[in-house]
């Protein structure tokens, strides 16, 4: 079994690591963009364009399933990639995690880019999966991007700036990027308040590598030998992980797997 994953960068990490350790048999190939990110600030039309381009990438290696393994992308362009590479290769998006959060009655926050703050896409969400419950949107500035490249500093400066904004009486913060995911530990400790129960935090990654095998019917088999390839390819370029993937736990997970040959 191979399966793909996209992103312009490394938020993909999570969903991957999730991926690893539901099917340590299975080979994956990583399909980055270096050349045209951060996809953000793009206009939907040119994130598209690009997101497309590195889904080629990625099915010239003929994996059985593709991972968008990013919020944005999945907003502006599943419909484009499900019309290239369905039904042969099942594309599966990234939903912020609104409906398991909301099910736990709140108050929750949702932490997101600042173009996906606000947007219609994330309000329908809400209107559609927490309606009654007490919902506040944090736009978190710099956090991706300080994510990216394990600026600890800057990490830690928009970790802080977005905690300040997160009413203090949350009970689960939904992590609406899949970068936040590899800070979620970070985002725990700043938004935790004394006294207060455990705060529950709401990724997406292990629901997306669940839906993946589920797409394939497939089955876990968290205890296959580890025999599974890992590719990566930078803006259709072979290549290895980026430097900054190795700060985080779910990029040395993925570090110890055999490279293709």
């Amino acid at each position: 079994m191979k399966i793909a994953l996209m992103d312009s960068g490394i938020g993909l990490l999570a969903a991957t690591a999730a991926v690893r350790r539901l099917r340590p048999d299975a080979d994956l190939v990583l399909s980055l963009d270096p050349d045209g990110m951060p996809w953000g600030p793009r206009t939907p039309e040119d994130l598209t364009a690009r997101a497309l381009a590195v889904a080629e990438a990625a099915a010239a290696h003929r994996p059985d399933a593709l991972i968008v393994g990013c919020n944005t992308a999945s907003v502006h362009a599943l419909p484009a990639l499900r019309a290239l590479l369905e039904p042969g290769v099942p594309v599966i998006g990234t939903v912020p995690a609104i409906k398991p959060a909301a099910s736990g009655g709140g108050p929750l926050a949702i932490w997101a880019t600042p173009a996906t703050t606000g947007s219609p896409y994330q309000r329908n969400l809400i209107a559609e999966f927490a309606d009654g419950v007490k919902v506040t949107e944090v736009p978190c500035h710099g956090l991706a991007e300080a994510v990216e490249h394990a600026d600890q500093a800057a990490i830690d400066t928009a970790v802080a700036a977005a905690a300040a904004l997160t009413p203090g009486d949350v009970t689960s913060v939904v992590l609406g990027c899949t970068h936040y995911e590899l800070v979620a530990e970070r985002i725990r400790a700043a938004v935790q308040r004394p006294g207060r129960p455990p705060l529950v935090l709401h990724g997406s990654a292990g629901a997306v590598a669940a839906q993946a095998l589920r797409r394939l019917g497939e089955q876990p088999a968290t205890g296959a030998a580890a025999s599974g390839t890992l590719t990566v390819l930078l803006s259709g370029r072979e290549g290895v992980l980026p430097e900054p993937a190795l700060a985080y736990d779910e990029g040395q997970l993925l570090q110890a797997v055999t490279p293709a040959g």
